[in-house]
Order: structure tokens, then C-alpha cells, then sequence
């Protein structure tokens, strides 16, 4: 656990720039297969996604929910199948969906099959939409956990019905160093933050996390899913 935390503290510190460039080089130059490997040793996970189903105060949902530790919880091939097949099988058993999102975007080792994913998602999740005309039982919230950036965010982070955040989250398309190294100026402090992004109306609500359970369900029963398991509203 304290070997995963501080792998996890790391990359969260690679995606601020603050890492040292001789650090930097060796993450850099380690073969994709190897440190595919390793990530599976230490995380004990097989991607950066778990995917399944469960319950939320009896209401049947699907959920995915993203690792930022299993290489900082990027996107190539794998996840983006993952994710595909999760909305298309909650479009097909009407059941509703929750993601939530912790990555530095899509994964540059697979090149462009990992930006391909984008584009699967985005299309899955216009399907899902259509389906949504058809059956109200069909809804779909993320939940933002930091940091999201890059294809993570472009695609299923921000596609949702409705976009929840963690306090404090770095919410952006690219990460300040990235951004201060093309347009070489330095990124406002605070301004890829979920507060800000809050009041101009990128997000629907900043959610503790002791909060999200409830919050989620009030979204639940406010678009009508507990009635169809129940009969009537969820106290």
C-alpha cells in the first residue's frame, strides 16, 4: 500500500512538472511492455479501469471507475474497449451509469489507437443518448476526481448528463507544464481547478466525497429511476 501511494504521488507530481529531469528520463525510457508489467505487479490490477455493477440504495447501476496509480490513469486500447462495452450494456439493459474519471489523458505509448477511443466513446455515447428518448430509465453522471485532463476529460468526462466534481480537483485538456512550454506563459494558480470551472458553468455541482453516494441517488430519484423500481419516490 505505501509502495502504490507513493507510485501514485509520482506521477501526480510527473503530470505537475515537478519532477527531477533525471527521474523524468528513466519513466521515459522504460520499454511500454515493461512498465505495462510493472503497473500490474504493483497496482494488482489489470488496467486502469475496474468496470461492474452494484446498487445504490437497491437501484441497479453500472459504474467504472479509473486508477490514477495504474499509469496515471491513462487511456489506450483496453480502457477505451472498457468503457465502450460498459455504456453498451447500459444502454441495452436500461440500466443507469456512473464514471468517474482520474487520468492524465489519453495513453501516448499506443500512439493513435489510444486517441481512437475518443472518437469510439463519443459515438457510444450517442447511441446511449438516442436510447434515452426512448426509455427515461437511461441516465448517465461522471464524477471527476483529480486530476482529469486530456482525452479523459474531452470525451466521457464532460459528455455526461450531469458532471460532478471533488473539491479541488485539476480539471484540464493539458497539464501546465505542457501549456507554459507551447504558449510560454505561466498558467494562472488555481485556474485548471474544479472551483473556478464551477462558476462558469462547466460543471453541475463540487461534491465531498462522504457526499457523493447521497448526491447521486437525490439525481437518481430526481429523474424518476427509483420509481420504476419502487413504484414511487425514494425517501
Amino acid at each position: 500500500m505505501v509502495q502504490k501511494r507513493a507510485q501514485v504521488k509520482s506521477e501526480k507530481r510527473l503530470f505537475h512538472g515537478i519532477v527531477e529531469p533525471e527521474e523524468e528520463e528513466d519513466i521515459e525510457d522504460e520499454p511500454y511492455h515493461d512498465r505495462l508489467a510493472r503497473y500490474k505487479n504493483e497496482t494488482g490490477l489489470l488496467e486502469a479501469i475496474q468496470t461492474g455493477k452494484g446498487e445504490i440504495y437497491g437501484l441497479p447501476v453500472l459504474f467504472g471507475s479509473m486508477e490514477f496509480g495504474f499509469m496515471g490513469g491513462s487511456m489506450g486500447s483496453v480502457v477505451g474497449e472498457k468503457v465502450a462495452r460498459l455504456i453498451e450494456r447500459a444502454t441495452s439493459a436500461f440500466m443507469p451509469l456512473i464514471l468517474v474519471c482520474a487520468s492524465g489523458g489519453a495513453r501516448m505509448q499506443e500512439g493513435s489507437f489510444s486517441l481512437m477511443q475518443m472518437a469510439k466513446i463519443s459515438g457510444t455515447l450517442y447511441y446511449f443518448r438516442q436510447k434515452k428518448n426512448e426509455n427515461k430509465k437511461l441516465f448517465y453522471a461522471s464524477i471527476l476526481a483529480s486530476p482529469t485532463t486530456g482525452g479523459v476529460l474531452a470525451s466521457f468526462g464532460m459528455l455526461a448528463d450531469v458532471v460532478l466534481s471533488e473539491p479541488n480537483t485539476c480539471i484540464a485538456f493539458a497539464g501546465p507544464r505542457v501549456i507554459e512550454a507551447v504558449l510560454n506563459e505561466k498558467v494562472p494558480e488555481g485556474s485548471q481547478e474544479a472551483e473556478p470551472l464551477l462558476e462558469k458553468g462547466m460543471l453541475d455541482g463540487i461534491i465531498q466525497r462522504k457526499q457523493l453516494k447521497h448526491c447521486v441517488a437525490c439525481l437518481f430519484d430526481f429523474h424518476g429511476l427509483y420509481s420504476f423500481l419502487y413504484g414511487n419516490s425514494h425517501d
